[in-house]
């Protein structure tokens, strides 16, 4: 089971589990309304080192990315749900649009983001080089998302 930690921890944390000769994978996302997609993309991020920490997109933050009436999840219950799952192991949240910030402080291993991406379209990308930190990009599940879901929903009520 996973562990919420604030931000001012994640950065001693990470080092002392660098000190232990653990390896740290960091992904980051909204995760608003969590599925098999969500699921099979952090079981596989995990795959990639002995620690899972998700940076989690406060309700601020997908407020402006996602616009208004979103999210559907406040920040306390989706990071209540990851901590649940047996992959992660610590969520932290964060304000900005972008996780760049929190990544160049707490330089994980391994980084992972959505197949969407290449290394020449990711926002991440100088962060990754300057910290030396691996890339992997990871395919979506076909037809599952969250916007899917919320226009399923929709569909449904109208």
């Amino acid at each position: 089971m996973g562990h919420l930690v604030r931000r001012e921890e994640v950065v001693e944390l990470i080092s002392n589990l660098h000190n232990q000769g653990k390896t740290v994978v960091a992904t980051n996302g909204c995760f608003d309304i969590l599925h098999v997609g969500h699921v099979r993309y952090l079981q596989k991020t995990k795959s990639f080192a002995d620690v899972l920490v998700v940076l989690l997109n406060s309700d601020k933050s997908v407020r402006n990315i996602k616009g208004e009436g979103r999210p559907i999840n406040n920040e306390s219950d989706r990071a209540e749900i990851l901590c649940a799952l047996s992959c992660v192991d610590y969520v932290v949240l964060f304000d900005e649009d972008s996780p760049r910030n929190l990544l160049d402080e707490i330089k994980p291993d391994v980084y992972t983001k959505g197949a969407d991406y290449t290394m020449e379209t990711l926002p991440e990308a100088d962060i990754m080089r300057k910290n030396n930190t691996r890339v992997e990009f990871i395919s979506f599940v076909e037809g599952k998302s969250t916007t899917n879901i919320i226009n399923k929903v929709n569909n449904k009520l109208n």
